[in-house]
């Protein structure tokens, strides 16, 4: 018996596990691709960005001014979300509003707030 009660000790492969597991298995790019997702928004600054404009639509000034950060850095960050297909933007006039790419950014995020939110309240419980 192992000292680790993390690791399976057993020998056996469980065949019918195994084969559907591989073949509901995507393709490697895929792979690549949700991991850069994942890379993009766990930017600590991205992600209150991704806060921000899951509350409002907003332009880069307001952004700036609700982080407190310069319109030059949430320009950057901006340009990062929008070209990873994450955020888009709609111009009126002079002004350009951002919002959420569309409803499954907007759930991916709030899923998120919720799964550690959960933990959260469930460490303090115990």
């Amino acid at each position: 018996m192992s000292n680790n009660e993390f690791i399976c000790d057993c020998n056996i492969i469980h065949k019918e596990v195994v084969e559907d597991t591989l073949a509901k298995m995507l393709q490697p790019d895929l792979f690549d691709k949700i991991a850069e997702f994942f890379k993009i928004i766990g930017d600590p600054t991205r992600t209150k960005i991704l806060f921000a404009l899951d509350q409002n639509e907003m332009c880069v000034c307001d952004i700036a001014n609700v982080l407190g950060m310069t319109k030059s850095s949430i320009s950057h960050q901006l340009a990062v979300l929008r070209k990873s297909g994450i955020v888009k933007y709609r111009r009126d006039g002079k002004e350009i509003y951002y919002t959420l790419d569309d409803e499954h950014v907007k759930q991916v995020f709030e899923v998120g707030i919720e799964h550690i939110e959960h933990k959260d309240e469930e460490r303090n419980v115990k």
